[in-house]
């Protein structure tokens, strides 16, 4: 399998690792488009929410269903070449070398509200979802934002803000249609080991089509945001630890110190300020969700408190995740624990008296019915970390090398993890197999064996081979 670790000098370069007859015979074999590395719609077709990538792809199709999929994936493999997958572009990798196949265009979107479920194509974000669930009474387990995509959430695990409550997006898959290594198009569901491969092995054992995902019957949380000033840093961020210990699964919490950048976009409160976020989300009544988070409001007072009773499609309320496409590198791990040791050095290593090239430094609880849940191979933990930088280009020489400072400084009371969705690849160079505990590994790296013999798809880029 052919994928290349650093840009070639040209996109004739690239074209020249395919003889041109055979672009021809692509699109031969395909319903959707077909760039090559010259043509003006490509770049286009694979831009994303995340501009830090480079992609020089040895072309792109524009999948519109399984067969074309099956038929991309048949057409690398026969070539030596891999396959990389992009459907909202949120990911920090760079695809060179290989076939991208764009998802985008896999747009199903249909919500069964007596089932409580919805088939959704690769293509299809939260948003879209729970604005369609929404009329019924239901909404979707998604994460900090729903501009992200239903199935790389899923597959990547899912950590979200109503993971104490509802577990992991992964827990909530039913069936998937998905396409092989081998080109194969199988629909799988629980019971089946290339399901559980999917769900937390990103790509590594196929390729995913569509997904029938449980919706849940929430129509409205109390929740949101409250932004500290950074002085309050230490009262705020032990004052949480202690907090959180004691909440309910109806309660999901996570705390963050944000470097908000100089933009217009930000709140003009909080433009170019470094404080602490505070994230909410309560199953409940607001007369509940008020006595729920008195403690967290006597701490301090805050810059701004947007927590309110809300309805269900406002769940990006909570993280106010940047809404406009940036460039951005992420790491993280999973905890074991957070003790009043652990939030000393957060605050030693990012707190507000720092320097640093990041915007993100956050502590979320990942635990409650996620720890019970037994469906995919995603690792599970009681609390994660995260870190969230601007992969700019004067920057992207030590952002990396910060980042994982700042999770290396927690290795203490972390389980040896990381979630897929925040496995950059500096993170899986530095830690090869991270994505998954010993036993998810094992299952995982199985299952490929299987469906990928030739290593075309994913496994290698996270680190499985």
């Amino acid at each position: 399998m052919t994928e290349l670790a650093a840009p070639t000098t040209s996109s004739v370069d690239l074209v020249d690792l395919v003889d041109l007859v055979d672009l021809v015979d692509l699109r031969q074999a395909v319903s959707g488009p077909v760039w090559d590395p010259g043509d003006v719609g490509l770049v286009a077709e694979i831009a994303g929410f995340n501009l830090a990538p480079v992609h020089e792809p040895v072309g792109v199709v524009g999948a519109t269903d399984a067969h074309d999929v099956a038929a991309a994936v048949r057409w690398a493999r026969a070539r030596d070449l891999g396959v990389a997958v992009i459907a909202t572009g949120h990911a920090d990798f760079s695809h060179r070398g290989t076939l991208i196949v764009s998802t985008k265009r896999l747009d199903r979107c249909d919500v069964d509200p007596a089932t409580r479920t919805v088939r959704v194509g690769a293509g299809v974000k939260w948003a879209r979802v729970i604005e369609a669930a929404a009329p019924h009474g239901l909404t979707g387990v998604s994460g900090s934002s729903t501009d992200v995509g239903v199935v790389g959430f899923c597959t990547g695990g899912g950590i979200g803000p109503m993971i104490r409550r509802f577990g992991l997006g992964a827990d909530r898959v039913r069936s998937i249609q998905v396409v092989t290594g081998e080109g194969e198009i199988r629909e799988v569901g629980r019971g089946d080991v290339l399901f559980d491969a999917m769900l937390g092995g990103k790509d590594a054992a196929g390729i995913v089509v569509e997904m029938t995902v449980e919706l849940v019957e929430v129509s409205r949380f109390y929740g949101g945001a409250i932004f500290y000033d950074a002085v309050d840093a230490p009262a705020v961020l032990h004052a949480w630890r202690d907090w959180q210990a004691g909440l309910g699964e109806n309660t999901t919490t996570s705390i963050a110190i944000l470097r908000m950048p100089d933009l217009e976009a930000a709140p003009p409160s909080l433009r170019g300020r470094t404080v602490v976020h505070l994230r909410v989300w309560h199953l409940g009544p607001e007369i509940e969700g008020l006595e729920v988070l008195a403690p967290m409001r006597r701490i301090a007072t805050p810059i701004v408190d947007m927590v309110d009773e809300l309805p269900s499609p406002a769940i990006d309320a909570v993280h106010c995740d940047p809404t406009d496409p940036m460039p951005s590198w992420i790491t993280g791990a999973y905890l074991r624990e957070i003790t009043r040791e652990t939030i000393d050095t957060v605050l030693e290593v990012a707190g507000p008296q720092r320097e640093l090239p990041v915007i993100i430094v956050e502590l979320r609880q990942t635990g409650g019915r996620a720890l019970r849940g037994t469906q995919g191979v995603a690792a599970r933990a009681p609390y994660g970390v995260g870190v969230i930088a601007p992969m700019v280009p004067e920057l992207a020489g030590i952002v990396p090398t910060v980042g994982l400072g700042l999770v290396d400084a927690l290795a203490p009371w972390s389980t040896g993890t990381v979630p897929a969705n925040y496995a950059s690849p500096e993170t899986i160079r530095a830690r090869p197999g991270a994505c998954w505990d010993d036993d998810g590994r094992a299952r995982l790296a199985a299952v490929v064996a299987r469906t990928d013999p030739d290593a075309v798809l994913g496994g290698r880029r996270l680190g499985l081979r």
